[in-house]
């Protein structure tokens, strides 16, 4: 079994959108990590102060078969429209893995074996 990490950079507002989206496919842990965007474009507030928002960055260990569904669910909550995205999602493969939940890999084979059928 293969194995990608999925990295979801996204505005703090639609993170709980994102988790759930990658939830409802099958994702089992996610690492949120609070960070702050710094764009090419600076929004100014009312005393000319610049800011970028808030971003909470989503880290997951998936199947690859799944991190490709989830990713595309993920660009669904930060690209409504298909034009205009409001974050960033990517997959990275991964060559060795230690550590993950044997009911989360059981969970990925029950995924696995769905998507054949």
């Amino acid at each position: 079994m293969k194995f990608s990490a999925l990295v979801a950079i996204v505005p703090e507002e639609q993170e709980q959108d994102c988790i759930d989206a990658a939830r409802e496919l099958g994702a089992g842990g996610i690492t949120v990590l609070a960070g702050r965007g710094i764009s090419n474009t600076t929004r100014r507030t009312f005393f000319g102060l610049t800011y970028d928002g808030s971003q909470s960055v989503l880290l997951m260990v998936l199947e690859k078969g799944l991190s490709l569904e989830v990713l595309k669910a993920i660009q669904k909550v930060i690209m409504p429209d298909g034009k205009d995205s409001s974050g960033i999602v990517f997959t990275l493969p991964l060559e060795h893995l230690g550590g993950i939940d044997l009911s989360q890999v059981e969970k990925f084979e029950q995924h696995l074996k769905e998507t054949l059928d």
